[in-house]
């Protein structure tokens, strides 16, 4: 091994282990560790070399210097990890309500369920920092979702419907090209295309499909409750789609007329409080206009603190109606979350599909969903962990 290796393997060395030792570490160096001990050397929870150090100290001034430094040294998505670790292992939660060290924040959309949760004692200084963090989240995640999310959802709505005149994002090109191969310019290497294929967009009111976001905006959803909210303003955005949007605790906000701004769903969000789904469904219930044309996706943990049995009913009357219902443990990418495995297993063996789904595999869970396709094999294929039908505690009828 060279001397040049041999060096940078103990200097890696001496940063995981931190120490007092620091001979031989450059000022580069030394800062990184410092940024690094401030937070896991910590308290006796420290990982780092038992607690050396005092941790970032009081003020926001001194905490956004340190934020400086760690974003320096690791990108973004590393920044993110440690910020939430900061958050959680030295009580910084109660920094987020001073706008100096808002500002200094990597936003993610953990960040933003944060600041969801603080909403209400959010001092009127911090809102205007506070919509601006949301906002600069919200943008990225749009652009982020939206091309892939709208293409994958026009491209499964009214499939059935063929027009010789559609739109330029309506063309069906398979089709096209296959009745136009007679057309084949060879000096040209192309296809003229006399005769255009496409799918027809819905026009008429009664040809929409309806779709509706239940979600639970109890404590424990927070990053759930923040895609929830782009999803349902990009499909809102599709001509050929009804888009409703309702989150619910123990009571329920409607928030259908706010899908065209985001960031003002958001704030209109209030994470925490107790989960009474019963409630929910019934007043989505009330919004189905044609059960048949309807996909319903209930997004919550399912510990209900309504009335089970009722819940469970309802939603049955809502499968045998003719509604297409779907219930996400979760939509994030932090994996599954606790829930409840009873009420999720009952709910599987009605036919709703039961299972946590990232944003990723969102759009064309949509997709499959709107062409009423088998939502069962598509997530087998995606190798996604069902709840079972199999699983299910029999209920007295």
């Amino acid at each position: 091994m060279s001397h040049d290796a041999d060096a940078e393997r103990n200097r890696r060395w001496r940063l995981v282990l931190g120490g007092d030792d620091q001979a031989g570490l450059s000022d580069r160096d030394r800062r990184l560790d410092a940024a690094l001990a401030g937070l896991y050397d910590a308290g006796s929870g420290g990982k780092r070399g038992g607690g050396r150090r005092g941790g970032l100290g009081g003020s926001a001034p001194r905490v956004a210097s340190w934020l400086g430094d760690i974003r320096e040294f690791f990108p973004a998505n590393v920044v993110q990890v440690i910020q939430k670790d900061a958050f959680e292992r030295l009580g910084l939660k109660e920094m987020l309500l001073q706008p100096e060290f808002l500002a200094a924040l990597e936003a993610d959309v953990h960040l933003v369920a944060d600041l969801m949760a603080l909403r209400a004692v959010m001092p009127e200084k911090t809102k205007a920092t506070a919509r601006e963090v949301v906002a600069k989240v919200v943008k990225e995640l749009m652009e982020k979702l939206d091309a892939r999310t709208t293409e994958t959802i026009r491209g499964a709505v009214d499939r059935r419907r063929r027009t010789r005149r559609p739109r330029a994002g309506d063309i069906d090109w398979p089709r096209t090209i296959g009745k136009n191969l007679r057309h084949w310019q060879a000096e040209h290497r192309t296809i003229v295309p006399e005769t255009l294929v496409g799918h027809a967009r819905a026009a008429r009111r009664t040809n929409l499909e309806e779709v509706i976001l239940c979600v639970d905006q109890s404590g424990s959803m927070g990053t759930s409750v923040v895609y929830s909210s782009i999803f349902a303003a990009v499909l809102a955005s599709i001509p050929a789609i009804a888009m409703k949007l309702v989150v619910f605790d123990t009571n329920i906000i409607d928030l259908t007329e706010e899908l065209a701004d985001p960031v003002e769903v958001l704030f209109s969000v209030q994470l925490g409080g107790g989960t009474d789904i019963n409630q929910a469904l019934a007043y989505c219930e009330r919004l189905v206009h044609e059960p048949t044309r309807t996909h319903m996706v209930l997004i919550s943990d399912l510990i209900e603190g309504g009335i089970a049995e009722q819940m469970l009913a309802r939603a049955k009357a809502l499968v045998s109606s003719g509604v297409n219902l779907i219930v996400l443990l979760a939509l994030n990418d932090d994996g599954r979350p606790a829930y409840d495995a009873k009420h999720a297993a009952i709910l599987a063996s009605l036919g709703c599909p039961v299972f946590a789904c990232t944003p990723h595999q969102f759009p064309e869970l949509m997709a499959t969903a709107l062409k009423r396709q088998d939502i069962w094999s598509w997530a087998a294929a995606q190798d996604i962990k069902l709840v079972r039908p199999e699983d299910a505690i029999r209920v007295d009828e």
